[in-house]
């Protein structure tokens, strides 16, 4: 991975501080390359005196902040599809993510196998899309390059169980999420390349966007390079579900992994509920109408993020209100507050110790009891009611059904 700086140097004269963009591989950034200090013994002005082990703490310092890393995407011709090439790919899987790969990949001339286990419900579905279908363990024995899009509670054990056994040298291992590799679920052995290709969406859109002539954009990521080709096949991965033609970002399987959790427990879908939820229950609790409610504080949560996606924060405070922008700007700051942000560096921190992927393993070792209860009680919240009574009324939601 090549990684693009931002350095600072004085330039020609004295004092003139200049900014020079510099690639280096990744983890061999030159550390005084950061700060070059040009002094001019013949300079009319005067140098002062610099403190050598400040200006090294400085140096260190600046080194170690990671604002300046410019990120690079990869496109259609940076990627070389002839890879995979005469291989056979196996899809591990055919839920969301599952069956948008298998699909994409065999009409970008792929041959691809759909791996399931016997009795499974979509073995129907993917042969009526022209896929060959076989267990697991056939798939992964017929297999160059095999792709795991299963949940990830049960990753390792069918990693463990069908897939592992029959893997061979020189073989792909790939997931879509890092969860496993990172937390030591599944340890692949060191004669086959382990990769990541992770689009930023959910499965239908992934098919949908291919078949418009578009993509998705996604991450890749590198474990474990047996072959040499690792990244180049990973890449070309990628471009064959359609990844690389919105771009896609090169990462590692920690970073995905712990930036992925942080997201949806703080932010997309852990943060997000419980806000919908308080404020829901705020107004009730207040005597106003709970259908009321309901389009305050949630249904009108999917206008407000379409704005932000299309265009960030900026588009969506240039189209409400000038009353909704000023509420926003002085008051959504008091419902963040340094309380929170501290909860959320202490959630990041369970994320990065293990903690939250030991809780999450042994729950589901257990037979999800503490899951289960809270999927009911989650089920019986009075929003889940209301919303389900006003959706039906949504002559629009009906059409789309």
């Amino acid at each position: 991975m090549t990684i693009i700086f931002d350095d600072r140097r004085l330039g020609e004269k004295p004092w003139e501080i200049q900014r020079v963009k510099r690639s280096y591989p990744e983890g061999n950034r030159p550390l005084f390359s950061l700060l070059q200090i040009l002094i001019k013994k013949n300079s009319a002005k005067k140098v002062p005196y610099f403190d050598k082990i400040r200006v090294l703490q400085s140096i260190t310092q600046f080194a170690s902040q990671e604002t300046s890393i410019m990120a690079r995407m990869y496109y259609d011709t940076d990627a070389n599809l002839d890879l995979l090439a005469n291989k056979t790919i196996a899809i591990i899987g055919y839920g969301s993510q599952g069956h948008a790969h298998a699909l994409n990949l065999k009409d970008s001339g792929m041959n691809v196998v759909v791996g399931l286990y016997p009795g499974s419900k979509s073995a129907a579905k993917a042969t009526d899309a022209g896929l060959t279908v076989h267990p697991v363990d056939k798939a992964a024995a017929a297999a160059d390059f095999i792709m795991i899009l299963l949940p990830d509670e049960v990753q390792k054990t069918i990693y463990k169980e069908q897939i592992e056994p029959n893997l061979s040298e020189g073989n792909v291992l790939a997931f879509a999420h890092g969860f496993n590799i990172h937390f030591g679920q599944v340890v692949p052995p060191a004669n086959v390349d382990v990769v990541m290709v992770a689009p930023k969406g959910p499965g239908h859109l992934v098919r949908r966007t291919y078949e418009q002539g578009e993509g998705v954009p996604s991450l890749f990521a590198v474990y474990q390079d047996a072959s040499g080709q690792a990244r180049d096949r990973a890449m070309a991965y990628a471009k064959g579900i359609g990844g690389t033609r919105a771009g896609i970002l090169e990462t590692t399987f920690r970073e995905e992994t712990e930036t992925d959790l942080f997201g949806e427990q703080v932010v997309l879908c852990g943060g997000l509920s419980a806000l919908i939820k308080a404020g829901f229950e705020t107004l009730v609790d207040a005597g106003y109408q709970p259908e009321l409610a309901y389009f305050e504080c949630l249904h009108e949560v999917k206008l407000i993020v379409d704005l932000i996606v299309e265009g960030g924060l900026a588009k969506m405070r240039d189209s409400i209100s000038n009353t909704a922008e000023y509420g926003d700007l002085t008051r959504g700051p008091r419902i963040v507050t340094d309380q929170t942000r501290a909860e959320m560096r202490k959630i990041l921190s369970e994320i990065q110790s293990g903690q939250f992927a030991r809780e999450f393993v042994l729950e589901n070792q257990s037979g999800k009891p503490g899951f289960t209860s809270m999927r009911r009680q989650e089920a019986e919240h009075p929003i889940e009611e209301v919303g389900k009574d006003l959706r039906a009324m949504f002559s629009w939601l009906k059409k789309q059904a």
